[in-house]
């Protein structure tokens, strides 16, 4: 056998809890335990980190108990750890109650994964409010808006933000106990996530925002949207304002990038 293959057959046993008999014995074989637990503990610190918030309604022991078996369905296969638990959310909804004991906490997971990515998301240079100022009346009804990279969109079925504000407040590394928390109720909406300059930011959009935001993100022209506005208001006449509206807080909170020349 190879080095190569020894090292392969080695990860496996570590990484999969495959066989290394052949390559281990005695004291040796006893302390690929060790790195077995040690190899799971780093990925389970490492959703923990992803998942601050997540971690924290659930507490040390439950987290522990769904990240390992997080591990064993969805064994780490990115290069960056950084990137490992991106289906943890999917997982949970798919688990029991033995591992996820309320439904509200799979978009806890959700809006913790949304606000670490965009965290981490390319930054392309924004629109300038003085551009769509130059714009003459024949050239809105043909805008394309374009959203940063970093804004996101996310379906949540339950009202977590009360809940997840207080738990990301709370410094338990001081020891004080976990605070009560609103009980989340169901509500459908979207969650939006962005990154302003070196901040994450987020809010919950109420129904025409979210439906005009999936609009932009689809490429749909101005009148398009305005289209879109009248449909969701049932009012022709307040559709264009409603979209100027919005349009002026995404430049405000720095939502949209240049428009390509």
């Amino acid at each position: 056998m190879s080095v190569i293959q020894q090292q392969r057959q080695l990860a496996a046993a570590i990484r999969d809890g495959g066989d290394a008999a052949s390559l281990l014995a005695g004291d040796y074989a006893l302390g690929l335990a060790v790195y077995r637990d040690a190899y799971r503990a780093r990925l389970v610190a490492a959703l923990a980190d992803n998942y601050t918030v997540l971690a924290r309604a659930l507490g040390d022991e439950a987290f522990d108990a769904l990240g390992r078996a997080y591990i064993a369905a969805q064994p780490s296969r990115h290069p960056s750890i950084r990137w490992f638990g991106h289906e943890l959310a999917g997982f949970m909804a798919e688990a029991g109650d033995d591992l996820v004991p309320h439904a509200s906490l799979v978009d806890f997971a959700a809006m913790d994964w949304a606000l670490r990515g965009a965290f981490d998301a390319a930054e392309a240079p924004p629109l300038d409010p003085a551009a769509l100022a130059a714009l003459g009346p024949d050239d809105w009804a043909g805008l394309v808006l374009q959203l940063q990279p970093s804004a996101q969109r996310v379906p949540l079925a339950y009202a977590i933000e009360p809940a997840w504000r207080v738990l990301r407040e709370w410094e338990p590394e001081l020891g004080s106990d976990q605070p009560e928390l609103p009980e989340p109720a169901p509500h459908e909406h979207v969650l939006l996530a962005w990154r302003q300059g070196l901040e994450t930011r987020w809010r919950s959009l109420e129904p025409l925002e979210a439906a005009l935001l999936n609009a932009v993100a689809a490429g749909t022209p101005f009148a398009l949207l305005c289209e879109r506005a009248a449909a969701e208001l049932g009012d022709p006449e307040a559709a264009a304002p409603a979209v100027i509206q919005h349009l002026q807080r995404w430049l405000a909170d720095g939502l949209l990038q240049r428009c390509p020349s």
